[in-house]
């Protein structure tokens, strides 16, 4: 009787876990589809900047004024390069028309469109990069040879109120390619290229037309990472407007320096003293008429 009683028991015992993992098996695809149910927000617009222009930490003044956690060497570069744009010596690919890259595409010099679609979000900048895609289908990073300056970006969305309707995006991108620098102040990154960029995306609670960014890059010229707020504002009547930057382009970098090209196709100084092109960098390379 012992020893039934007991098996009894042990039986019922045994078929408790057992329920519980069949219930959670039966629940977990119902879950699954309640969080496909949940609707996309309404992010479809154009969004211009926002943020104060020129810094890259809105919280601190432009220029020498931000405080890049930066190591002494990486601290030594972003000096120089000050030293240089007082000068007016190039040291910025954005000032011949170049990508400038993740994330400091973000600080939209131009404005982005913004495409929410069920398995990727788009985001179309006008300005110095080509189209972000967030891919928000569960992938896995892939392998990469040929990165893009706007490197790969993974994102995820959350419904944090349980409302019904994502209301957060989350987004880590890599595999960026270089030269790239944080802002026009030359703050540097790494070479190594190994950066890591976290977004997180939400409008804010008190107006639907305020895009927040909070953006924290992950960096090895970095002594920690680097966390800045930005936000955009919805554009309600917008005008495409499209922009090409080698177009009527005025600067020209020559030999390290950067000089204007004025109306008539000449090149001027852009500070006192500064000395002209050297002639080197005009050399003809075809053979002279016989």
């Amino acid at each position: 009787m012992l020893t039934r009683t007991w098996l009894t028991r042990s039986s019922i015992g045994a078929a408790v876990p057992a329920a519980v993992l069949l219930a959670a098996a039966l629940l977990l695809p119902l879950i699954a589809k309640a969080e496909e149910a949940k609707k996309l927000p309404d992010w479809d617009a154009l969004w211009i900047r926002g943020s104060p222009v020129g810094a890259w930490d809105p919280a601190n003044p432009p220029g020498r004024g931000q405080k890049p956690p930066l190591t002494p060497e990486f601290q030594a570069i972003w000096q120089a390069n000050l030293a240089k744009q007082a000068r007016g010596e190039e040291f910025d690919i954005k000032s011949t028309c170049g990508p400038v890259g993740m994330p400091r595409v973000m600080t939209l010099y131009e404005p982005i469109e913004i495409i929410v679609k069920p398995k990727t979000t788009y985001m179309l900048a006008e300005s110095m990069s080509p189209i972000r895609r967030i891919y928000t289908d569960g992938r896995d990073w892939p392998k990469i040879d040929d990165p893009a300056f706007v490197g790969y970006s993974i994102g995820k969305w959350s419904d944090s109120t349980n409302s019904g309707t994502y209301d957060t995006l989350e987004i880590e991108t890599r595999n960026m390619r270089g030269p790239r620098l944080i802002d026009s102040s030359g703050i540097p990154l790494h070479p190594d290229n190994q950066t890591v960029v976290k977004e997180k995306l939400y409008l804010d609670k008190s107006n639907p037309d305020i895009l927040r960014n909070e953006i924290t890059t992950y960096d090895h010229a970095f002594t920690q990472p680097w966390t800045v707020s930005r936000f955009y504002r919805r554009e309600h009547n917008p005008i495409f407007e499209e922009y090409n930057c080698t177009e009527d382009n005025p600067w020209l970098a020559i030999g390290g320096e950067l000089y204007l090209k004025d109306a008539q196709g000449y090149i001027m100084p852009i500070q006192k003293n500064q000395p002209p092109p050297d002639p080197k960098y005009f050399q003809k390379y075809w053979p002279a008429k016989k």
